[in-house]
């Protein structure tokens, strides 16, 4: 195809698939955001935070196969495939105000969010790259800074309505995804590099991890995955810990909001960054970071207030910034032929891996308290060394 047949991208792309992402992505969280107001319904329960993450991780881990097995993006409108999912994943969403008090119904309905959600991540990434040919590492940092930025939101919504009911929270993040799904099935195009890709192939399961760059790449993103989502669940506990210890006076909700809406700017400026460094410096300069951060949570009541919040903000940042980087890195050195293949089997095992970190770190929790999270080095250690002896190329 002739580069001067294509048809010129639109100024306000990027910036309509920020938004939408970020609304879709709102959903993720929601619960987490208003974990107190649920908790008193289960007492019985003492695993509840890690519970209700698994439940969306483990839809979207489901999800994820299964809109690949079956090319749902790639037989239909990808856009299209964005705004159903974002409104079925609102709906779904939405049904935790008839699920709530009862906790398989409740991890049911989580679940499904997830599995939406699946139509709504990847998919947004796929809308991305149909566009951007070149410029893939810096678009895809805006784009996955939306992601991080949707995850965060609940927190924010949960601090601004303080003396509202919990429901509101759950009703605001629907009503958004509900703009978003909209916004893309309206007002975004399929884009001009929009290529058929293959459909999910068991027996590629062992050929795609022989190829060595792949391989060195999605396990480095394997080590991201262990530290990220644990990470961004405990940052309320690990306020609510310093508060308790300290006697320090935090209002909780915002500053998770904060820290954990920080890493958008990570994942903004490392996308940035890397069109000079390259995805594989860029990604590995963040996961050296984030390693440090975990390792410092042994010392974090020892820090005064305004240390702590800069510590957190640091953690924050360098966690999520690598994430678009090593899902560029990944795309890349993906076999030509198998690549949606590729990517589903990396997305899937990322997803995956946070179910084992979520539930050892809560276990660790109850056994040392905020302390159990140095716990997620290992998923940098593991990230650093699989990226070792790396020739780097200023690939973005």
């Amino acid at each position: 195809m002739e580069s001067s047949s294509l048809p010129q991208r639109p100024a306000y792309l990027l910036p309509l698939l920020v938004a939408a992402q970020f609304a879709g992505t709102s959903l993720w969280f929601a619960p987490n955001a208003v974990l107190l107001s649920l908790q008193p319904f289960h007492p019985g329960v003492t695993t509840f935070l890690p519970t209700m993450t698994t439940a969306v991780q483990l839809g979207f881990v489901l999800g994820t196969l299964c809109y690949s097995y079956f090319s749902i993006a790639d037989r239909y409108s990808p856009v299209r495939v964005f705004m159903g999912s974002a409104l079925l994943a609102a709906l779904t969403n939405a049904a935790v105000l008839l699920s709530y008090q009862w906790l398989p119904g409740l991890f049911m309905t989580r679940m499904a969010v997830g599995f939406f959600l699946a139509g709504v991540y990847p998919v947004g990434m796929k809308i991305c790259s149909d566009w951007y040919e070149a410029g893939l590492g810096k678009a895809l940092g805006y784009l996955v800074g939306a992601l991080v930025l949707g995850t965060a939101f609940p927190h924010l919504i949960r601090a601004l309505s303080v003396q509202l009911d919990w429901r509101y929270v759950i009703l605001a993040t629907s009503a958004l995804a509900v703009a978003g799904g909209l916004v893309v099935g309206l007002l975004v195009a399929d884009g001009p590099f929009r290529r058929k890709a293959g459909r999910l192939n068991p027996a590629m399961l062992g050929e795609v991890f022989r190829v060595p760059d792949f391989r060195r790449y999605a396990f480095g993103y394997f080590g991201h995955m262990f530290e990220i989502y644990t990470f961004w669940a405990f940052v309320p506990l690990l306020l609510l810990t310093y508060t308790r210890l300290t006697g320090t006076t935090l209002d909780v909700s915002l500053w998770s909001f904060v820290i954990i809406a920080v890493g958008a700017l990570g994942c903004v400026s490392l996308g940035e960054l890397s069109v000079r460094w390259g995805s594989h410096r860029t990604a590995w300069l963040a996961l050296v970071v984030s390693a440090v951060c975990c390792g410092l949570v042994l010392g974090m009541a020892l820090l005064p207030v305004v240390a702590l919040v800069g510590y957190l903000l640091v953690w924050g940042i360098s966690a999520a910034g690598d994430s678009p980087q090593f899902s560029t890195l990944v795309a890349q050195h993906a076999p030509a032929d198998y690549r949606a293949t590729a990517l589903t089997i990396v997305t899937s095992i990322g997803f995956f891996i946070t179910i084992p970190s979520l539930y050892l770190t809560q276990w660790l929790f109850g056994q040392f308290g905020h302390q159990a999270l140095v716990v997620l080095v290992l998923g940098g250690i593991f990230g650093l060394r699989a990226m070792r002896n790396r020739k780097v190329k200023n690939t973005t």
